[in-house]
């Protein structure tokens, strides 16, 4: 079956000029690009995105990490695409991530981990919601 989830090219991936291999790894895995834009989060934006971890003790960290520069929402679509997204990049850890994972390959740490994935399907569909319209998003037949 496929279906869609979605990734965002952090703040270091643009900083360090990786979008377009980053999302040149994406599409040689087999995943279809359905909508993508280049954004500025704000505090809120940013607070809201990850309010899920709002008690973590990272929460403040990654806001504000989030905010450093411009980052890229991209609806992904593939068979099973969120397991497949997460195959794709590799841990959250670079030091851990396996051989030629995204964040094996261009992540400098945990931290700094140049792609966010959504982890379940549910928050995929509540996480591209958060970015994109209906209308933003292309459907592919």
């Amino acid at each position: 079956m496929s279906n869609k989830t979605l990734a965002i090219l952090k703040p270091d991936c643009v900083q360090n000029n990786n979008i377009g291999k980053v999302i040149d790894h994406l599409l040689n895995a087999g995943f279809k690009i359905v909508a993508m834009k280049m954004v500025k989060l704000t505090k809120e934006t940013a607070g809201a995105f990850y309010e899920v971890h709002k008690e973590r003790p990272f929460y403040g960290e990654l806001v504000d990490f989030m905010m450093e520069t411009r980052v890229v929402p991209i609806v992904l679509e593939k068979e099973n695409a969120v397991v497949a997204l997460r195959e794709t990049i590799g841990a959250t850890d670079p030091a851990e991530a396996a051989d030629g994972t995204v964040r094996k390959l261009y992540a400098e740490n945990k931290g700094r981990n140049t792609i966010h994935a959504s982890d379940s399907d549910e928050n995929a569909a509540r996480e591209i919601g958060f970015f994109f319209s209906e209308t933003e998003i292309i459907a592919n037949k």
